[in-house]
C-alpha cells in the first residue's frame, strides 16, 4: 500500500509561502517580488498570512463571478478610510467552526476538566484539523492543559475542508498531529491559527490518511488506541455507533450528542451502570450550530448570522462523558411532599408518576416515574436507575426487573408505557432513592 506523507514544510514562490505537503502537487504563482513584499506587509497589518489572504481571494472570485473585494488598511501617515466590507473578510477568513460546533461551546465545558488532560494524548476524529473549532480549542490551550499530544483526522470529502486554509486536494483524508508548540502565540489578530508557524516545527506533522477517515476504518481505530481521551462532535445520526466504538475500546471521552439518543437501548443501560452521564454545561434550550453553505435553512430558527454564516438551532442537545465533574454527583435538592392525588400510580408498574424532576417528593421510598430531562440532574449517590418504561421495555428489559417494578401486562400499554386511567404516558425513567440518600 503506498501511502503519502505529508508531514508539512515550506516551499516559497518570489517568496510566497503557502503549505503543502510531501509528494502533492504544488501550485506555483509568479508574483513580482516588490508587489509581494508590499502586499505582505498589508496582510501582516491585518492579521492574516500570505497563503490564507491569497486563498481567500480565490474562494471570493468564485463565489462573486468576479473581482470580489480588497483587504485595505490604514497606511502611516495617511487619512484613509477604511472598506466597509472589512470586518466581513476578517470573518470570512477567520470561522471558527468545522462540523457545526462553536469555540464558545467547547470552551465552557472542555476547560472543566484541566486535570483529566494533563500528559494525555487527545484524539478528534471527526474534526477537519485545519478548520474545526476543536482542533483549534486544543490548539490555544495545549500547554494550559499539559497535553501530550493532539490528533485531529477529518474524512474525504467533508464539507468544510479546506474552507480556511489552502492544502492540495483538500477532499482526501488527512490528520493532524501537534506534540510541540512554538515559544510565540499562534493567535492571528483576526483570530486564526498561523498554522505555517505550528507545522515549521519537529514532532508536529501533518499526513494524508490511506483511506476516507470513517472512525470505523482500520488506521482510524489504531489512533484511537493510541489516545487516552476523545473529544468531538460525532455525526448524529452515527452517534449510537461511535459511542458504542468507545465504550469498545474502554476510552475517555467528552462528545456532542442528542439527548434523544440516551433512550436508545444500547445507550441507556450505560447510564443505568454509571458508565455514561452527562456534562456540566447545556441543559436547556437550543444551540446553534453552522452549517454548509449548501445546507437547506427551512426551519423557522434556522438563518444567516451576522458573518454571513448559515445556521440551524438543535434542540436537546447534551455533552455525553465519562470524565468525572462536580455535576454527576451533586445532590438534587427535594422540596415537593408526596400525596396520592399528585402522584397517581401506574396501572402496570408499581411505581408512582412524577410529571417534572423537580416535584419528586423527599418523603418517598418506592419507585417513581420520572421524565428523560431527569437524567440533567441525575446523581448515582442519591438514586437508583432501574428501567426505562417506554415501548420497548418488554423485549429490551431483564425480566428480573420488570417483576422488581412490578411489572404487569396492560392491553393498552404497547410493549411497556406507563398507564394511568386507561391512557398511555409519555416515556419514563423508573428510580427509586438510595438508602442513605
Amino acid at each position: 500500500m503506498y501511502v503519502y506523507c505529508m508531514a508539512v514544510n515550506a516551499f516559497t514562490v518570489d517568496r510566497v509561502v503557502f503549505l503543502r505537503m510531501n509528494k502533492v502537487p504544488a501550485t506555483s504563482v509568479r508574483i513580482d517580488p516588490e508587489i509581494k513584499k508590499q502586499a505582505a506587509a498589508v496582510f501582516d497589518e491585518l492579521g492574516i498570512g500570505m497563503s490564507a489572504g491569497i486563498n481567500a481571494f480565490l474562494r471570493a472570485v468564485v463565489r462573486e463571478g468576479g473581482m470580489p473585494f480588497k483587504l485595505t488598511c490604514e497606511p502611516e501617515g495617511r487619512n484613509i478610510k477604511k472598506a466597509g466590507n472589512a470586518d466581513l473578510n476578517h470573518a470570512f477568513l477567520a470561522r471558527r467552526d468545522e462540523f457545526y460546533t462553536q469555540i464558545e461551546d467547547i470552551e465552557k465545558e472542555v476547560g472543566l476538566y484541566k486535570e483529566a488532560f494533563k500528559n494525555k494524548t487527545v484524539l478528534c476524529n471527526c474534526d477537519d484539523p485545519f478548520e474545526s473549532a476543536f482542533f483549534k480549542y486544543f490548539v490555544l490551550h495545549f500547554e494550559e492543559l499539559g497535553l501530550k499530544k493532539l490528533i485531529c483526522t477529518c474524512y474525504a470529502g467533508s464539507p468544510f475542508a479546506g474552507r480556511e486554509y489552502p492544502v492540495e486536494s483538500s477532499s482526501n483524508a488527512y490528520k493532524a498531529e501537534v506534540a510541540n508548540l512554538p515559544s510565540s502565540s499562534l493567535l492571528r489578530p483576526d483570530s486564526s491559527l498561523d498554522l505555517e508557524a505550528l507545522f515549521e516545527l519537529e514532532g508536529n506533522t501533518l499526513e494524508y490518511l490511506s483511506g476516507d477517515g470513517d472512525f470505523r476504518s482500520e488506521e482510524c481505530i489504531r489512533l484511537l488506541q493510541e489516545a487516552d481521551v476523545v473529544v468531538t462532535n460525532p455525526p448524529f445520526s452515527l452517534f449510537r455507533e461511535y459511542l458504542g466504538q468507545l465504550i469498545q475500546y474502554h476510552k475517555k471521552f467528552l462528545i456532542i450528542g442528542n439527548m434523544n439518543a440516551s433512550t436508545c437501548k444500547d445507550i441507556f443501560p450505560l447510564f443505568k451502570e454509571d458508565k455514561l452521564w452527562y456534562g456540566v454545561t447545556m441543559h436547556s434550550g437550543d444551540r446553534k450550530f453552522l452549517v454548509p453553505d449548501d445546507y437547506p435553512l427551512k426551519a423557522s430558527s434556522c438563518g444567516v448570522d451576522e458573518l454571513g454564516r448559515r445556521f440551524i438551532r438543535v434542540k436537546g442537545v447534551r455533552w455525553f462523558t465519562n470524565l468525572e465533574n462536580a455535576r454527576h454527583h451533586e445532590t438534587l435538592p427535594l422540596h415537593c411532599e408526596y400525596n396520592e392525588r399528585d402522584y397517581p400510580k401506574y396501572e402496570n408498574y408499581n411505581a408512582i408518576d412524577v410529571s417534572k424532576t423537580s416535584q419528586i417528593p423527599k418523603n418517598y421510598q418506592g419507585f417513581m416515574g420520572v421524565p428523560i430531562t431527569f437524567l440533567d440532574k441525575y446523581s448515582p449517590d442519591q438514586f437508583q436507575i432501574c428501567m426505562l418504561a417506554n415501548g420497548n421495555a418488554r423485549t429490551n428489559v431483564d425480566p428480573a426487573v420488570l417483576n422488581q417494578v412490578g411489572y404487569r401486562q396492560h392491553s393498552e400499554d404497547r410493549g411497556g408505557v406507563g398507564i394511568i386511567n386507561g391512557e398511555r404516558c409519555y416515556a419514563r425513567i423508573i428510580i427509586r432513592r438510595r438508602e442513605h440518600a
